[in-house]
């Protein structure tokens, strides 16, 4: 393939039609590199953000059983309330079902780009052992 002829820019000077395109390149690449470093940050917030509600939904949900139990004193879900709003989350349903066991599903306060992370868990006593 043949070279496009340079140029004149002045007295005896000569430009090459191609000069500057590396400049162009590397700053297209530079912007690539920091959207995919932004996306990888968004990411790993929103999963950190689910992880948390997780834990809070988690932490709810054992109060909220031991409270059912008798074990600790309260309501199931006022207790499971208390629990969330502790770590920044709120209730958003709480039920008791049977054999003492509570599911509790819980929203972060603070939310993402991506919305608010939630978080669902239950928890109960053991179940019984069987003898065969």
């Amino acid at each position: 393939m043949k070279q496009p002829p340079a140029v004149p820019v002045g007295p005896g000077r000569l430009q090459h039609p191609d000069r500057g395109s590396g400049t162009v390149l590397a700053l297209a690449l530079g912007l690539v590199l920091l959207t995919a470093a932004v996306l990888i940050a968004l990411l790993a917030q929103a999963a950190m953000m689910a992880s948390r509600a997780t834990a809070a939904a988690d932490l709810a949900a054992l109060a909220a059983a031991d409270a059912a139990r008798g074990i600790t004193d309260g309501e199931p879900c006022a207790v499971a309330d208390e629990v969330a709003r502790r770590h920044k989350a709120r209730v958003v349903s709480c039920s008791e079902g049977a054999g003492e066991t509570v599911q509790v599903r819980t929203r972060l306060d603070a939310g993402t780009m991506f919305g608010r992370a939630t978080g669902l868990a239950r928890a109960g006593p053991p179940p019984p052992e069987t003898v065969p």
